[in-house]
């Protein structure tokens, strides 16, 4: 048993650029393609994934000193710390629970892929620590390990369930034909988002408002580029952070900062789409692969693959609506301490928030506003979220041996630390004993459910989704 282990954290250590790749090539393979063209494509994948990561790790840094400065400014008190996602990622997988979420998650695809409960077929297995993560909360109120693998296991079948739901639309809107998107923090906001763009259809002059990158473009012409759209973002956050701010500096290097910002911004916007066209490159022959292997062997079968959110927010409507949620995150994190609603400082993970809003953006066709919005309200629900959850994630951390920041007592992140899907998934089983068991077969009943009325009326369900209404 003990190679075993061994094995899992050996993979784990590898990381998403590296990791990727071989299950890209391994799988590649098994579906047809000739070794060579499999393995240019896994290794395309994983200079796509650095140069992927390089760029968000630009956003974040701009990004975190920005929100800093802002907080100082307000002289308002937040006491948890915003550690960030990667930290999240390790105390997801460096905990008990970690240890065993990637053979759990893989078992739980291929039984659903078995009895055609899902057509996703999830080649991202570093995401699986968002699973290992939900269980690691329950794992730190119950100590219950298969209750908690339980529970990580349910989670990666309601994301496959999402990954299908709004495959249709993600295609359309993002030009990406065969794949799907089982993200466990980018999936869990579309439920929330139908309702929400729902409602703003009932709003008068709110429904009419429609902002998207291709409209921009049209009405303000180089400034409607994404470049110049990054830069002017940057140059607004900027001043919001710096200008006036004595201890920041002179007039002088408040600009300095502000002009730096806008660069930063602006090389975001023009960078991330050809990191993301590059990633394209590498797995569009991995797609026609698998896809020629299922119409020979399963004909009639619709079959996608399941890839990072990553690929979508190379898309100029996700970059800008995380772009605009950035200061309105940080006055939303100040204006709800002022209330007792908030505790937690937004810093590290301010760079996923185009994550967040990536694969509901099919839900309101691309539209700029609609996404600002929803995602105002989003990120609202889920400080509150992330405040409650943050002392079951510090003991996670905890289980997991993770270096805490100096002078920190309790964390948080942006990304899952706010997710209101494990925080559902840990409502319902964080009673423990039977209890806890009962939730977790309740949510498997319930997502059962789900799955037959979407098999029912999959195109209308699609369609709310983002799905274009002609396709058929």
């Amino acid at each position: 048993m003990q190679w075993l282990l061994d094995s899992i954290n050996w993979i784990k250590a590898l990381g998403p650029s590296v990791f990727l790749p071989i299950i890209i090539f391994i799988i590649a393979v098994i579906f047809g393609a000739k070794p060579g063209k499999a393995f240019r494509s896994a290794l395309t994948v994983g200079v796509a994934f650095i140069g992927i990561n390089l760029v968000v790790g630009l956003l974040g840094s701009a990004l975190g000193e920005a929100a800093q400065a802002m907080v100082t400014r307000t002289g308002v008190q937040l006491n948890i710390v915003d550690v960030g996602w990667p930290a999240a990622a390790a105390i997801a997988f460096g905990g008990t629970v970690g240890t065993w979420i990637i053979p759990v998650g893989l078992l739980v695809n291929i039984f659903m892929l078995a009895i055609r409960a899902t057509k996703t077929l999830n080649v991202d297995i570093w995401n699986f620590w968002h699973f290992a993560f939900t269980g690691s909360l329950v794992y730190a109120v119950t100590q219950d390990l298969a209750l908690s693998l339980a529970v990580g296991a349910l989670n990666a079948a309601i994301v496959l369930f999402l990954a299908d739901w709004t495959a249709p639309g993600v295609q359309a809107l993002y030009n990406l034909p065969g794949i799907s998107i089982p993200h466990g923090f980018t999936a869990a906001y579309v439920p929330i988002a139908i309702p929400l763009n729902k409602l703003i259809d009932l709003i008068p002059g709110l429904n009419k408002l429609d902002a998207n990158p291709d409209t921009i473009r049209k009405q303000f012409g180089v400034i409607g580029e994404p470049l110049v759209m990054g830069a002017i973002l940057g140059v607004l956050i900027g001043a919001l952070a710096y200008l006036g701010d004595a201890a920041v500096g002179d007039l002088g290097v408040q600009i300095q900062k502000i002009l730096a910002l806008a660069v930063n911004l602006g090389a975001v916007m023009l960078l991330m789409p050809r990191m993301v066209a590059i990633l394209m490159e590498g797995m569009i022959p991995v797609s026609q692969a698998a896809g020629e292997f299922m119409q020979k062997r399963f004909q009639g079968t619709e079959f996608y693959i399941g890839l990072d959110s990553a690929i979508l927010i190379g898309h100029p409507a996700a970059i800008a609506i995380g772009l605009l949620l950035s200061p309105i995150t940080i006055a939303l994190a100040i204006g709800m301490a002022a209330i007792g609603l908030n505790s937690i400082l937004p810093f590290t993970d301010l760079a996923v928030l185009p994550f967040m809003l990536a694969m509901a953006a099919p839900v309101t066709r691309g539209n700029i506003v609609r996404g600002v919005i929803i995602g105002t309200i989003i990120i609202a629900v889920g400080l509150m979220i992330g405040t409650a959850v943050a002392p079951l994630h510090t003991s996670a951390a905890i289980d997991a041996k993770f270096q805490m920041p100096a002078g920190a007592t309790l964390i948080s992140s942006i990304c899952d630390g706010t997710n209101p899907l494990t925080w559902l998934l840990l409502n319902i089983s964080q009673a423990g004993g039977v209890m806890g068991w009962i939730g977790v077969v309740v949510g498997t009943a319930v997502l059962g459910v789900l799955i037959f009325f979407y098999k029912k009326n999959q195109v209308a369900w699609e369609v709310i989704a983002g799905r274009p209404a002609e396709t058929k």
